[in-house]
């Protein structure tokens, strides 16, 4: 499973999402959208952060711990 959190520098929301996904054990990348918009073209997300997992853009901004839960179960 290929999972990617689309951030933004200084962003809190995203730390949040980091913390979640530390918690549940889930490795990612993170991605800077500043530093390769190349990834706002493929996910246009309107606010950070944005959840990618295997492709696919599954989140924006802080989901549900409980929604989070279900993607990775």
């Amino acid at each position: 499973m290929k999972v990617q959190v689309l951030t933004t520098p200084g962003c809190s929301n995203c730390n949040v999402l980091e913390k979640m996904l530390d918690q549940l054990g889930i490795k990612y990348d993170l991605i800077d959208v500043t530093e390769k918009p190349e990834f706002l073209e493929k996910y246009p997300i309107f606010m950070a952060p944005g959840l990618v997992i295997n492709g696919k853009l599954e989140f924006t901004g802080i989901p549900k711990k409980a929604d989070l839960e279900k993607k990775f179960s």
